[in-house]
């Protein structure tokens, strides 16, 4: 009687075990699958809110590419600008000109 016990016990161990392993790879997946891709725009395409706020918090610098990203109200925009040193410095803000990150 312990072996069955037993076995059933390995048994149902090794069934939730695997069952854990094909929930996470899909997980996985679908993380991978939702990935906003920053798409090339035009500088003078640039919401007029974003622009401001670029030009505003970094004095002196020009923009010199800008990316989309996301649709309608969740669009994020990157934008490269060449600062007073000449460095290119990399910018994220959403739609009304908040910076992200």
């Amino acid at each position: 009687m312990k072996k069955i016990v037993l076995m059933m016990a390995i048994i149902a161990g090794v069934a939730f075990t695997t069952q854990s392993v094909v929930a996470l790879s899909m997980v996985s997946g679908i993380e991978r699958v939702n990935q906003d891709e920053f798409v090339k725009i035009e500088v003078k395409d640039l919401p007029q809110t974003v622009t401001e706020a670029v030009l505003k918090a970094n004095e002196g610098s020009t923009i010199k590419e800008a990316y989309v990203a996301g649709v309608d109200a969740e669009k994020k925009f990157k934008v490269i600008i060449t600062d007073k040193e000449g460095q290119d410095v990399t910018l994220i803000l959403n739609e009304n000109g908040e910076f992200l990150s």
